[in-house]
Parts: C-alpha cells; sequence; structure tokens
C-alpha cells in the first residue's frame, strides 16, 4: 500500500489551506466558458465529414459509353442532316437508331414530323429504261434549254410551267441524270408538236409552216419549259437560289417556285408530278383543259418498252410518296438532332455532316452553325438525382459534367465549322439518400451499394478551314482518361475525438492555471 500510495499522481491538498479568490472565480468561470466552446466546435467537426479526392486507373470494364446529345443544325436541312461515329475499333456511319429528328422552321420553332427518326428517302436517281447517252440525245439538237440569270427571269415571265434542273458539270448524280432529263424535254417537246398537229388537224388547215414558224408554234403549245442550269458557270444564280445539293430539281409556277421535286427521277413519274402540279395550280374541281396529262402516256411510250420496263414502272408507282410543295419565306429550315448514341470506350469522334444518298451537296452552300442544347456521358441524371445525389460531390460537379451546354457556335464564312475536343474523366461518387445496403442471395449477406458514375469532360473548340471541295462538318472528338477519378466522404476517427477532447479540458485547465498562478505573482510583489 505504502508503493501505491507514492505512486499517486491525485494528491490532495487540504481544504483548509485553500483559498478562495474573486480573480480565481473570473478565471474559473472563463475556463469553463472556453472549454463549453471548444467541445462544441470538435464535437461538431466529429459529426461533419470531408471530401476526399482520390486518383486512380481506371477500371471501368464497360465496353461502350453512352453519348447523351441535343444539337439544333441551325441552317441544315433533316433531310440532309446525319450523324457518323468514327473510332479505332471501326466506323458506323448515317447512325439513326436512338437518334431522333425535328424539323425546324427559319424561327427555330419545331414543325413537320417530330420525333420521327427519317431515314433518307431511297429514291430511284435516274431512269434506267433509257438506253441513250447524252451525246445520242444531243445527235438531234438539245431540248433541255440551257438558262442563265436572264434567260431564267425570262422563261419565268414567259411560261407558266418551268421545270429547271439546277446542276454541277463534276456531280455524279448530275451526270447519271442527264439523259433522263433530256428525254423530259422532248416528251414535252412531243407532245407540244401533237398539239400543233392537231389544232392544224381539226381547223382543216394544210401544213405551210416555215421551220421556223413551226417551231415557233410547237413552242407557243409547249406545256412545260424544261430547263437547265450550271451552277458551276453560273455560281451567284445558284447561290441566290439557295441551291446546296446537286442535282435540285425546282418546279416554278407562273413564276413563283412551288418547291423541290422529290419524288423518283424517271420520265414516267416527272410526268406524273407535273400533271399534278398543274391541276393544283388550275382546280381539281375546275373543268379546266390538263395540258400535261398526254405528257404522261407520251412518256411511257418513249421509255416503257418491254414487259420488264412496264413492271418497273408499276413498282415506282405503287411506292410513290405523296409531297407537299410548300414554299417557305425563307431557305433556312434547321434541324434538331437529340437521342444517344453508343460509342466504344477508346479514342474516336462523332460529327453531324449533310449528307444524301441523292445529291451531291455543294460544299460552300454547307452551313454547319449549331448549338449544343445537351451533351454529356454516361446515364442521363433525373431532376431527383441532380437535387438529392449529388451532395457527395464538389461544387460545380454537374456543371463540370456538361460544360457545353447552351453555348453557340456560328460560322459566318464558307468552308468553315467548328471541331469540339473531349477529355472524358470516369468519375465515382456515393449518391446520397441512395446507398443502401442491398441483400445478396447469393452471400446472404447486406452488401453495400456500388458507387454512382458520371464522367466529368475537359472541353475546348475551334475553327476549322476546309478546302473547297470538302463539305464542313460539326466534329466532336473524344478520348477517355486512363485516370479515374473518386470522391468519398471522410470521417474522423472515435478516438481521435475523445483525444481532442481530453487536450481541450487539460489544456485549458493547465493554460488557465499557469495565467492565475502569473497575475498572482505579479500581484504579490506590489503587494510588498
Amino acid at each position: 500500500m505504502v508503493r501505491l500510495a507514492s505512486l499517486d499522481m491525485y494528491r490532495k491538498v487540504p481544504v483548509d489551506l485553500l483559498e478562495g479568490t474573486r480573480r480565481g472565480s473570473i478565471l474559473s468561470t472563463l475556463a469553463v466558458f472556453t472549454m463549453g466552446l471548444l467541445f462544441f466546435l470538435e464535437t461538431k467537426a466529429f459529426l461533419s465529414s470531408t471530401l476526399k479526392t482520390n486518383l486512380a486507373l481506371d477500371g471501368n470494364t464497360e465496353s461502350q459509353i453512352r453519348v447523351n446529345f441535343n444539337v439544333t443544325m441551325m441552317d441544315l436541312k433533316c433531310e440532309f442532316a446525319t450523324i457518323d461515329v468514327v473510332s479505332v475499333l471501326g466506323t458506323q456511319q448515317n447512325v439513326t437508331q436512338h437518334v431522333q429528328k425535328f424539323n425546324l422552321n427559319q424561327q427555330g420553332i419545331r414543325e413537320g414530323y417530330g420525333k420521327r427518326n427519317r431515314k433518307q428517302h431511297d429514291v430511284q436517281l435516274f431512269d434506267i429504261t433509257i438506253e441513250d447517252t447524252i451525246e445520242e440525245l444531243h445527235a438531234d439538237g438539245e431540248d433541255a434549254v440551257s438558262l442563265d440569270e436572264n434567260m431564267l427571269n425570262i422563261a419565268l415571265q414567259a411560261n407558266t410551267y418551268v421545270f429547271v434542273d439546277f446542276f454541277a458539270s463534276w456531280c455524279s448524280h448530275c451526270r447519271d441524270l442527264a439523259p433522263t432529263w433530256e428525254t423530259l424535254a422532248e416528251v414535252m417537246a412531243e407532245v407540244a408538236e401533237n398539239r400543233v398537229e392537231d389544232k392544224l388537224e381539226n381547223s382543216g388547215q394544210e401544213h405551210d409552216y416555215s421551220d421556223e414558224e413551226y417551231q415557233a408554234a410547237v413552242e407557243v403549245e409547249l406545256p412545260v419549259l424544261i430547263g437547265k442550269v450550271d451552277c458551276v458557270d453560273h455560281h451567284d444564280l445558284c447561290m441566290k437560289r439557295q441551291i446546296q445539293a446537286y442535282p435540285t430539281l425546282k418546279f416554278f409556277v407562273d413564276g413563283e417556285e412551288k418547291g423541290d421535286y422529290r419524288g423518283h427521277r424517271t420520265v414516267v413519274e416527272m410526268a406524273h408530278f407535273i400533271e399534278e402540279m398543274e391541276k393544283e395550280h388550275k382546280g381539281k374541281d375546275a373543268d379546266t383543259d390538263v395540258s400535261t396529262t398526254e405528257a404522261k402516256d407520251v412518256a411511257a411510250d418513249r421509255t416503257l418498252q418491254s414487259p420488264e420496263h412496264e413492271e418497273y414502272a408499276r413498282e415506282l408507282s405503287a411506292g410513290r410518296h405523296k409531297i407537299t410543295h410548300s414554299w417557305q419565306d425563307s431557305e433556312h429550315p434547321g434541324c434538331q438532332l437529340s437521342g444517344f448514341l453508343l460509342v466504344d470506350r477508346a479514342p474516336g469522334n462523332f460529327h453531324i455532316q449533310a449528307q444524301s444518298k441523292s445529291h451531291d451537296l455543294a460544299a460552300h452552300m454547307t452551313n454547319v452553325s449549331h448549338i449544343i442544347n445537351d451533351l454529356s456521358f454516361g446515364k442521363p441524371m433525373s431532376k431527383y438525382f441532380i437535387k438529392e445525389g449529388l451532395k457527395n460531390t464538389p461544387e460545380g460537379f454537374l456543371e463540370s459534367t456538361r460544360p457545353f451546354n447552351g453555348n453557340v457556335y456560328v460560322t459566318r464564312n464558307e468552308h468553315e465549322a467548328h471541331h469540339h475536343y473531349l477529355k472524358v474523366i470516369t468519375t465515382e461518387f456515393d449518391a446520397e439518400k441512395m446507398n443502401k445496403k442491398s441483400f445478396d442471395k447469393n452471400t446472404k449477406k447486406f452488401t453495400a451499394p456500388s458507387p454512382t458514375r458520371a464522367y466529368q469532360i475537359l472541353q475546348s473548340s475551334q475553327l476549322s478551314l476546309y478546302k473547297n471541295d470538302i463539305v464542313p462538318e460539326a466534329k466532336f472528338t473524344y478520348d477517355l482518361s486512363p485516370i479515374a477519378v473518386s470522391y468519398e466522404k471522410s470521417y474522423r476517427a472515435w478516438y481521435d475525438y475523445f483525444t481532442s477532447v481530453m487536450a481541450i479540458i487539460g489544456g485549458t485547465f493547465t493554460v488557465v492555471g499557469m495565467l492565475e498562478s502569473g497575475i498572482h505573482s505579479v500581484s504579490s510583489k506590489k503587494r510588498r
């Protein structure tokens, strides 16, 4: 017992030897207040958490990654807008799965078909029943009239109906269509000649016209003027007419444009289109002579020379789709593309460009100015998840996953397009209020949920220049970072908390005691 008593660290001083002072009461109160304040702050710090950032090699084993997008093309028609995906593992052209297109008018308002992903219509690009070459058809003269700006204006004033092929000499589709277009012009000329002969026969007059007079009479009876404009030679005219792709077939009535022809490019089908346009102009119920009706019969006689040709014409007419030929004040419609792509987890790109199976596009008329309404990687976040599930992420995390949103990229010159570069960083975190344990039937145990995965994006953009014969494209190049980021909450250990509490109590008591001793010593010397 003696040895234990010698180890006593809490020896007692007799109460008779202790003296209370006013100064000691004040310092004691200060000590208690200080200990209480520090205890409160320490407890608050213990119950709270800090966000810890970790870096590690990306262990994501998924073979593909989802790209969510909503992009508005400000001056590109939906019929031309396509999406291609390119990576080191392969190429996907004209991706249509999970992609929706919305037509936009010149004010940017949705119209036409909505939420439908229409593939480009596969029209017959030329009449396969015409075996003569364009040189052979031109041997007896050209019936399709070559027009320049002045001649086109005269033709539109002098003729009720004018059908014009805007083409480029380098365009392969235009070269394929040339014999068909010339044959259509010959059909209209033959119809006019038949009408002149019928009038002469009905009037009982004999043919005493000179060649020039007879040709003038044929031109008067011509139901439709078939013309053509070479956009290489008449660049300004085609720019004024907003020709974006070759060939573009435009129909005019009384000098006003009534729309583009988008049906099958065969003589019979185009003759049917001309007849329908004349009926629409004169009124379907009006008791008037439709001068172009005979053209269908003449076209059939000229092109359908065998049962195979007749079957071919029947197949095309059976699949004939209804075309609306409404004219808009502005020839700058837009297109909104939205949906998602599943791309390989490898460096690559996807781009929005103008393409057509039935046209060769004019590079100088292709404008890929665009607005990025939304662009992100991974599973889309719901509004509830954004509100409740991102509490374990740093401030500004949501914006870092979609830095392009709301950006506008306008090209003001020809042969330009914006290219975007994206560094995609895999990021994992625990979703607040969603990290409940789940029961594993195999192990018969509750397991912690796997962390939520999102993708942060480091982005940059630049304006790129194109060669004059290359169609510009809005390009998005992405590269996945091999380093992944993870966020997790970090809590203090319980023993660390208790150590701090003890330090607060002992430290405060000691410091205040030293302060009291110092004050007592000073005051004692003054008394002496």
